[in-house]
């Protein structure tokens, strides 16, 4: 119950009922590598149609005059072709899709500062380009690429118009020096408004992924929950079926073995006698497992005296013959420790728990179950002395079906955390903890209910009547 195994595309159903089909989970991609051939996709039409605009302008003789400038725009436009193939072989490699999305926003603002020198500069409209990659760093990989498209799109113009101020470049040599702004002052103006502009951009996509973020989260938990739903739906008709051809043999193998057992056995027999009892309750639990994961029952909450209820479940589990070298502990007050839930549920949540830590710990092993109340709140701690928790099963020692050991279909721990969601609109809350160098400890929060008081009734004096 603990760890996981998948489940057979399909599971044989006996006399001829057909066995419900469970698909197997679609593999996540990764939602970057959507995002980058989009982009990717993008660029190649810009490109295209820079290319085309230029082409056009050239051979109406208007880029006649300007050399230079045209060799630079073209090389720019060639530079975006040759990168956008290099992207789009990166993509298909899978390789190091965040260096890509961190590449694409960097060099993107080193073609438009190219593109903002030979259109005028400081004061040229191309600076609008350094905007566009905040907004399309944002896509890529959310506030943080809005900050570096910012950032290095501010040093590259701020280096551009430094450079004109402090002379060490100056316009290109095919056009006119009246054409660019190269004073202190006349500097200041655009460098101000340009990276307020920018910044703003930045600031509004940052903050647009970030809420696109959170609320894709939200979604994708919500797609979550409907996958699981429908898996439920599916484990339900496994469940009828199994219930009905499943559970009527064990009880006539269970009341078989009842009546061999009151008859004389020889020692070995014995042995035999307890191997079938054993198997047959495992048997009997994995079908009651399954029916409570697929037919939850309605929530029906009370003031439930829950360390009554822990010391019920572990003297069940004292008495109980499949794990009989685990000794099983209460470890909590002997009077009421009450908390507002529902009773047969959280009863199932307890012995689920336990018979899960049984099963993990050592033959010669413990188990302590713990009622604990402070500050209104009364925790529930089972603890068990097995190997621990691995670190790749953390994340999934909830889900249905996923178990790494040999006996045990997974089920039990995920019958636990649907009983917690139940209850989360209470204020349950399920907590796992491993216990180094062995064992591990699950805790459930309760919100403590104590006892109601009830107020004596005010006292009303009657006045003497008057003669």
């Amino acid at each position: 119950m603990r760890h996981a195994a998948p489940l057979d595309d399909a599971v044989a159903a006996p006399s001829g009922v057909p066995a419900p089909v469970i698909a197997r989970p679609t593999p996540r991609v990764d939602p970057l590598a959507g995002r980058l051939a989009w982009i990717t996709g993008l660029r190649l039409a810009f490109s295209t149609l820079l290319l085309g605009a230029t082409s056009l302008l050239y051979f109406g003789g208007e880029l006649a005059h300007y050399p230079y400038s045209f060799k630079v725009v073209f090389g720019v436009i060639a530079a975006s072709f040759t990168l956008a193939a290099a992207y789009a072989f990166a993509l298909r490699a899978r390789f190091h899709l965040a260096v890509i999305a961190e590449a694409q926003i960097i060099l993107d603002q080193v073609t438009w500062t190219a593109l903002v020198y030979v259109s005028g500069g400081a004061t040229s409209g191309a600076t609008s380009f350094y905007a566009l990659t905040c907004l399309v760093g944002a896509i890529l990989v959310g506030a943080r690429g809005a900050v570096t498209a910012f950032g290095t799109g501010l040093a590259l113009y701020g280096a551009m118009c430094a450079g004109f101020y402090l002379r060490w470049i100056g316009p290109p040599p095919d056009q006119p020096l009246a054409a660019y702004v190269l004073s202190g002052t006349a500097l200041l103006y655009p460098l101000l408004v340009n990276t307020i502009g920018i910044l703003l951009v930045a600031i509004l996509a940052g903050y647009l992924a970030e809420r696109l973020r959170i609320t894709g989260g939200a979604l994708e938990e919500a797609q979550h929950r409907a996958r699981e739903s429908e898996r439920l739906a599916e484990l339900g008709r496994i469940a009828a079926w199994l219930a009905h051809e499943i559970r009527n043999p064990l009880g006539s193998i269970s009341g078989s073995i009842e009546l061999l057992r009151e008859s004389s056995l020889s020692d070995e027999d014995k042995q035999l006698f307890w191997i079938v009892r054993r198997e047959v309750t495992r048997l009997n639990d994995l079908v009651g497992d399954m029916l409570d994961l697929s037919k939850p029952r309605a929530l029906v909450p009370r003031r439930v005296d829950v360390a009554a209820l822990a010391r019920e479940v572990v003297a069940l589990a004292e008495h109980r013959d499949q794990a009989p070298d685990v000794t099983v502990a209460y470890d909590g007050p002997s009077g009421e420790a009450a908390a507002r839930c529902d009773e047969p549920q959280m009863r199932q949540l307890l012995w689920n728990l336990v018979r899960n830590a049984v099963q993990a710990s050592p033959p010669g092993g413990h188990v302590r179950v713990g009622v604990s109340e402070a500050h209104g709140v009364i925790e529930l701690r089972v603890e068990d002395s097995g190997p621990g928790i691995a670190e790749d099963a953390k994340g999934r020692i909830f889900d249905a079906f996923y178990t790494k050991r040999s006996h045990g279909a997974g089920i039990g721990l995920a019958v636990v955390k649907r009983i917690v969601d139940e209850h989360a609109s209470l204020g349950a809350r399920i907590r796992v903890e491993d216990l180094a160098p062995r064992g591990a400890a699950f805790c459930v929060d309760l919100p403590a209910q104590p006892q109601p008081t009830t107020a004596p009734l005010p006292r009303t004096s009657v006045a003497p009547r008057a003669s």
